[in-house]
């Protein structure tokens, strides 16, 4: 399962698309602050936005909640549709799916592989935007979601549980992106395909009429991180997201699964 593993992410680091998404997850930040820096005023309406330039802790907040909205989607939906699905379209699943590893090990492999790139670009984000904002800005305290004052390496420790957090989430799209992957074979709808989801989630959550299934909608999971902001952290919707978006990730890989191991090897 290791060895596979690592096979996964060797692929992985042999793609394009692969830095695309983690570039484009460092140099948004790296833009972010120099716009900041060279004009006046912030984001004062959104969560941190006021204290921007008081903290570099600040700043990865504030990003986060731009990037979650199609960023972040989207860099996941690159990787995750295309995994499975440019093996069939190069004609490489055969050769794979006829060596000794079982099927089960090569799709767990590369769900660890989606995964991990997931959570690396997230994680790339946040230090990016950290180190470039505190460079200008300082490692100062921050000031909480409740107005209340928490030390800066609290503060660093916030912003880590918050990215962890976010991170789960993304998994969910990660997972689907590996099901449309599968099922379609084809890396441009499935990537497509699972941008569309993820936006169609978020879509849900803020038509009228929805209040009732907001709470369980994946998009409304992308804010839990808001809970470790509070003082006292708000456990509710971080304890809801672990295991409403646990049913996100594994219905669609329950299923992908399904069909990988029916997978016809003669007609690949």
């Amino acid at each position: 399962m290791t060895r596979v593993y690592r096979w996964e992410v060797l692929k992985l680091l042999a793609q394009k698309r692969t830095y695309l998404g983690l570039g484009a997850a460092m140099i948004v930040p790296l833009i972010f602050v120099t716009v900041l820096i060279l004009k006046t005023g912030g984001p004062n309406d959104i969560p941190l936005g006021r204290y921007i330039r008081q903290t570099g802790l600040a700043t990865p907040f504030v990003v986060l909640f731009f990037m979650s909205i199609w960023a972040f989607p989207l860099i996941t939906a690159l990787v995750a549709g295309d995994i499975v699905a440019s093996e069939s379209h190069n004609g490489t699943l055969k050769t794979i799916l006829t060596r000794s590893r079982n099927r089960g090990e090569i799709f767990a492999a590369k769900i660890l592989a989606a995964f991990t790139y997931t959570a690396v670009v997230v994680f790339a984000m946040g230090t990016v935007a950290f180190v470039a904002a505190s460079i200008e800005w300082g490692f100062n305290d921050l000031t909480s979601l409740s107005g209340t004052t928490v030390s800066a390496w609290h503060g660093l420790g916030l912003l880590a549980a918050s990215l962890a957090i976010y991170a789960w989430p993304m998994a969910a799209i990660a997972a689907f992106g590996l099901f449309l992957s599968t099922v379609t074979r084809n890396s441009a709808a499935a990537v497509v395909g699972t941008l569309m989801w993820a936006l169609l989630m978020q879509l849900l959550g803020v038509l009228p009429g929805t209040e009732s299934i907001r709470p369980y909608l994946l998009g409304e999971q992308f804010q839990a991180w808001h809970g470790f902001l509070r003082t006292p952290a708000d456990w509710t919707p971080i304890v809801r997201a672990l295991w409403v978006c646990a049913l996100y990730v594994g219905a669609p890989l329950a299923v992908g699964y399904l069909v990988f191991l029916r997978r016809d090897v003669a007609g690949e």
